[in-house]
């Protein structure tokens, strides 16, 4: 079994992490990319390590992002039939507004505010591990994504082998 890890196979992983950061500029990019150089790589066991990490990341963070909007989608239903109660006040009031129209917007700015936070988290915390992951793979060290749901199985062997040959 391959133990030296050579640099082709550090930058390979490199660019299999930073890849994730082209769903800036294309959709869905973050898992086409990754996706394409790993399938191309993956015999090589230190390759196929950090492409399933990454993967995994990517789908994990997607699931995220769909939980943060499934626990807001509620209230924004409820804002949206107090908006058009709002609109309807006004507009039977012959567009005179008040803020007595307006009965819970502290707590739809404070809800917002919450969501607001809870995204750039966790875009923040998407950042800093898959700079931190391409590092570790530049170094020629695995990485294990922090929060990382594992939807592609990783060889746990292979992880340990290098783990004592790093």
């Amino acid at each position: 079994m391959e133990t030296t890890i050579t640099e082709n196979q550090k930058n390979t992983s490199v660019f299999i992490h930073l890849s994730t950061f082209l769903k800036y500029f294309f959709p869905f990019a973050n898992f086409i990319a990754p996706l394409l150089i790993w399938t191309f790589n993956k015999e090589k066991a230190f390759i196929d390590d950090h492409g399933k990490q990454a993967i995994n990341f990517q789908l994990s963070t997607l699931l995220y992002t769909i939980l943060i909007g499934l626990l807001c989608l509620p209230f924004i239903i409820i804002f949206a039939s107090d908006i058009i109660s709002l609109a309807e006040s006004i507009n039977l009031n012959d567009g005179i507004f008040s803020i007595n129209n307006i009965q819970n917007l502290s707590g739809y700015l404070v809800l917002i505010s919450l969501v607001i936070i809870l995204f750039l988290a966790l875009f923040v915390f998407e950042i800093y591990a898959v700079i931190n992951a391409s590092i570790h793979a530049s170094r020629g060290q695995l990485y294990k994504y922090p929060l990382n749901i594992p939807f592609i199985k990783t060889d746990s062997q292979k992880i340990n082998q290098y783990e004592h040959n790093s």
